[in-house]
């Protein structure tokens, strides 16, 4: 990956039209936002831009309305929540492009935010249209991009706007692609990571990349079953992906010729029923009607200690059920141990991935890690030494 073209944090913004490209797709209930982790992590970026007196249009999508207007994924619900954080005034748009938003990116004052409506609105913006393109480059004299997690895809005002319009990779964007990089290629070692998930194919790429630079790989969640009936045990009623047992070879053959320890769990937590009562059993003991929701106490203590011996680690993926609390267990001590080990500075940590953050944060410990991904598959994608397309144009050619 070569070097990002960084906004200057000198640079006389003063009267400028900035479009920045966020990431607002934030969870909603009755047209109100129910998180806004999203948000929160934005306002410092919008304050400072308000501060260098630039005139901020903002660009976002918001779930998937298919390429046509939907009441229900409107961005306007935000525009309030923006209003109650900044000392500023924020304009909201019901348009997103065209010779009004052009009009009315021009007429704001300086310090002063627009807020589009959803981009996804129009089919053209995910077919990356160039015609579409031009015309959201008009909006603004500089182009931010604050969107990593929409960076793997080459959409219109991700990719195809970066060549109409002076364009820059923002503040957040580059720390994001920085700590990724650095965990990939510059490491301090030991380096672990703990993955789940409910699919192994969706984490093959990563695991295989992985496999070739740390020293262990922990196996844990849903993903955890499909090793664990691969070597012979019984997995009962749990949840695992069918027909991937050459994906599961693969893996562990990539980790010896590396030389990288794969564990996966010895015991762990079942239940006749997600709602019924829990317990520990060692994955021999592990019968027809088991459902395996949680890591066990000797596979936490062999997790913990892998904590204390590196240096650096990644965590992609809940141990188990954590949305109930008998099989958040894992999850929290995990989160609780990385946190214990990065605040006394032994150790550099890195979490992403949706339910992974939704498990931090239920576990108290969202400000005890280094980095903290909201990104989906932008992060996953980088893990697995993939090229992003919203990431390339904003590279430097050198």
């Amino acid at each position: 990956m070569g070097k990002l073209k960084a906004l200057n944090k000198n640079l006389n913004l003063f009267d400028k039209r900035i479009i920045l490209r966020l990431d607002l797709n934030v969870p909603l209930k009755e047209g109100k936002v129910t998180d806004k982790t999203r948000i929160n992590k934005i306002i410092p970026i919008l304050k400072n831009f308000i501060e260098r007196k630039a005139k901020i249009i903002l660009i976002s999508h918001l779930g998937r309305p298919n390429g046509k207007p939907d009441e229900k994924l409107s961005l306007k619900p935000i525009s309030y929540i923006l209003k109650n954080l900044l000392n500023t005034k924020i304009h909201f748009s019901n348009e997103n492009y065209g010779s009004a938003v052009i009009e009315k990116s021009k007429k704001i004052k300086s310090g002063e935010v627009l807020l589009l409506e959803n981009i996804r609105f129009n089919k053209e913006e995910e077919t990356n249209e160039k015609y579409f393109a031009k015309e959201l480059s008009k909006i603004g004299d500089i182009y931010v991009n604050e969107a990593f997690s929409c960076s793997h895809r080459a959409h219109a005002s991700v990719c195809e706007i970066t060549k109409y319009i002076d364009s820059y990779a923002g503040e957040l964007l580059c720390e994001e692609v920085d700590m990724i990089s650095l965990l990939v290629n510059k490491a301090k070692k030991p380096v672990s990571c703990i993955i789940g998930g409910s699919k192994i194919s969706t984490k093959i790429g990563i695991l295989t990349n992985l496999a070739k630079k740390m020293q262990t790989i922990v196996i844990v969640g849903a993903m955890a079953n499909n090793f664990i009936k691969y070597k012979g045990y019984n997995i009962g009623k749990s949840l695992f992906e069918k027909d991937q047992d050459n994906l599961v070879k693969n893996i562990i053959k990539t980790s010896k010729a590396n030389k990288c320890k794969l564990i996966i769990p010895e015991d762990v937590i079942v239940a006749k029923s997600y709602e019924s009562m829990a317990q520990l059993k060692s994955i021999n003991e592990i019968d027809d009607s088991d459902l395996i929701l949680d890591i066990g106490k000797k596979t936490l203590e062999k997790i913990c200690n892998i904590v204390d011996e590196s240096k650096t680690i990644l965590w992609n993926g809940p141990a188990g059920y954590f949305e109930n609390e008998k099989f958040f267990i894992g999850s929290n001590k995990i989160a609780k141990k990385i946190t214990e080990n990065t605040k006394n500075k032994s150790l550099i940590s890195i979490a992403g991935g949706g339910d992974t953050v939704a498990a931090i944060n239920k576990s108290g410990c969202s400000n005890g890690f280094t980095y903290i991904s909201t990104a989906g598959g932008a992060f996953l994608e980088l893990l697995e030494g993939k090229i992003l397309p919203g990431i390339k144009v904003l590279e430097i050619n050198e």
